[in-house]
């Protein structure tokens, strides 16, 4: 608010202020961590193509949604502030209200619905294979058995291998980058996790040429919107990641975001069916 040289309008204001306040104020709602000037969202920062840091720069799918959404709930630009949200820590984010929000190729299951809340979802990839170059020998995942396979601790991905692939050797890592550099050493022999994030990773200038997605999706993953269980907001998500579905801008950010990768999603996108909201 301007501040007004008359100190009767001034006085008024700030009781309007501290009511406000008392009554927690906050647009993000349901004791969310945002302070009611600024809304806290959690995105990958390793992710080229969806969630991705450079310097004070956020690019990717997911953050042009989460602008796009927070822009609906009455946030504009300068009221985001992105978090850090690695796969393995994303439910302890939302528990401790650390971030009001989480759109990091956040897979909406029953296992995490225990513990935290969706809204969505705003895109659905399938799991993949990313793979160097030369090789002919992985095909899809019938190939793994006896490979050396890297995922993302706690990603849905590492738990599918767990369960449909007794027979490979699953190498466990903090983030994709990582993976990267043990598959062009040829200390693995390939990368898992959703077709987006695959076609993002082997797209960016210092890989172009190195890797290939094998193009076999083996699942289906409905990424949401991650919510504490206590935040109000689901709908109001539901009705703004429908309007930029309907108004062309969710087709026009995923376009921008792969263009190049020759990605194309299935025919599940863009979503149509919503998360209730209880």
């Amino acid at each position: 608010m301007r501040k007004n040289r008359f100190g009767a309008f001034a006085a008024m204001a700030a009781v309007a202020a501290l009511t406000l306040t008392a009554c927690g104020g906050s647009d993000a709602g349901g004791g969310a961590s945002s302070d009611g000037d600024k809304v806290r969202i959690g995105i990958k920062f390793d992710q080229p193509g969806l969630g991705f840091k450079d310097g004070d720069k956020y690019t990717g799918f997911d953050v042009d949604v989460a602008r796009y959404v927070a822009n609906e709930l009455g946030y504009d630009e300068g009221k985001i502030e992105f978090v850090s949200a690695p796969s393995a820590n994303r439910e302890t984010l939302l528990e401790t209200k650390q971030v009001d929000m989480i759109f990091a190729t956040y897979t909406i299951n029953d296992a995490r619905k225990e513990r935290v809340a969706f809204a969505g979802p705003y895109f659905i990839a399938g799991q993949d294979l990313l793979v160097r170059a030369d090789d002919t020998a992985i095909t899809g995942k019938d190939s793994l058995d006896g490979k050396k396979l890297c995922s993302v601790t706690g990603s849905t991905s590492a738990e599918n291998v767990k369960k449909d692939v007794p027979g490979v050797n699953l190498v466990e890592q903090q983030g994709y980058a990582d993976c990267l550099g043990l598959l062009e050493s040829g200390s693995i022999d390939a990368i898992t996790t959703d077709d987006i994030i695959l076609a993002g990773l082997a797209a960016t200038t210092a890989n172009k040429g190195k890797f290939k997605v094998v193009g076999a999706p083996f699942s289906e993953e409905p990424y949401g919107v991650g919510l504490n269980k206590e935040n109000n907001k689901c709908e109001a998500i539901n009705t703004a990641i429908k309007k930029m579905i309907d108004s062309g801008e969710w087709k026009k950010a995923l376009d921008k975001n792969t263009e190049g990768t020759g990605y194309k999603p299935s025919d599940l996108n863009p979503p149509t069916k919503f998360e209730s909201c209880s």
